[in-house]
């Protein structure tokens, strides 16, 4: 119904920066939000940005140095990656909430992009 695609992903240097992007495509979709999560080998699946409404939230270890923009005409997200560390290197996940006919929301999500930071 709803599929959610994410690009932009790399092996980069660190000090280096990257592009993330997420389309959700799908029909008459209303957004409630999108964000971006990441999952390293290990570690639980942590928040790294939303945008909600023009609400944005950052994990603390990226803000000042990552930004999350929002095309809501185009169903669409970006994280801007710059000064990119070692600890960074993650799966990175697009999640899309929508709002359904029955007055609920429903999460979807990406397949996700790899990003892999070397020293």
């Amino acid at each position: 119904q709803v599929h959610v695609v994410e690009s932009g992903g790399g092996f980069v240097q660190a000090g280096g920066s990257l592009r993330l992007s997420c389309a959700a495509s799908g029909s008459d979709l209303i957004i409630e939000s999108m964000g971006w999560y990441r999952q390293a080998p290990g570690k639980q699946r942590e928040l790294v940005a939303s945008a909600r409404r023009g609400a944005i939230d950052y994990a603390d270890s990226v803000k000042g140095r990552f930004t999350i923009s929002e095309d809501g005409a185009k169903n669409t997200v970006y994280l801007q990656m710059n000064s990119l560390k070692p600890e960074d290197t993650a799966h990175y996940y697009c999640n899309v909430v929508v709002w359904l006919l029955t007055g609920t929301t429903q999460n979807y999500w990406g397949q996700g992009t790899q990003v892999t930071v070397s020293s």
